[in-house]
C-alpha cells in the first residue's frame, strides 16, 4: 500500500437532503460533521463524503462483471476482511436492499474479493467490497 495515501474527498448529488442524511448517519452510522442546508459532510470510513441537494437524475447504467450487473456509477471504500463480513450483517439486520448480495467475486481468481452493492435513498450506488490478500487490490 501507499505509504502517502490521504483520505478522498468525494462530493454526490442527493435529491433530499433530510431522508439521506438519516440513511448515512443512523443506517450506514458514519460521523456526521459539518453541514448546511444544502449538505452534510460525513466520516466515511476515514474520507470525506459530502451529500449535497440536487434535483433527481435519472441516468441509470451498468456494466457485466462476474455474472452480474455492476451499477454505473458507484463509490465505495475496501474494508477489512472482518470489517465487511460484521458490516454486511448489520446492512441485512436493516433491512437493506440490495443490487448484489455480499458474495466472494473472482473466487480462487487473482482479485478475489467479498463485495455487495446497493443504493442511497437518492439512487447513487455504492460498493464496499474486501480482500482477504490487499495485495491483490490492483493486481492483473
Amino acid at each position: 500500500m501507499n505509504p502517502h495515501l490521504r483520505p478522498f474527498h468525494l462530493a454526490i448529488p442527493v435529491d433530499n437532503l433530510e431522508i439521506s442524511r438519516h440513511f448515512y448517519r443512523d443506517i450506514l452510522e458514519l460521523n456526521e460533521g459539518r453541514s448546511s442546508d444544502h449538505w452534510v459532510d460525513f466520516d466515511f470510513f476515514g474520507h470525506q463524503l459530502v451529500i449535497h441537494l440536487k434535483q433527481k437524475m435519472n441516468e441509470e447504467a451498468s456494466n457485466p462483471v462476474d455474472g452480474k450487473e455492476v451499477p454505473i456509477p458507484h463509490f465505495g471504500v475496501v474494508l477489512t476482511m472482518e470489517t465487511f463480513k460484521v458490516y454486511s450483517e448489520k446492512l441485512k439486520q436493516k433491512n437493506i436492499t440490495f443490487i448484489i448480495k455480499p458474495y466472494i467475486r473472482f473466487e480462487g481468481q487473482v482479485g478475489e474479493q467479498a463485495t455487495m452493492f446497493f443504493k442511497d435513498p437518492a439512487g447513487n450506488a455504492l460498493e464496499f467490497k474486501a480482500f482477504n490478500d490487499i495485495t491483490q487490490l490492483f493486481a492483473k
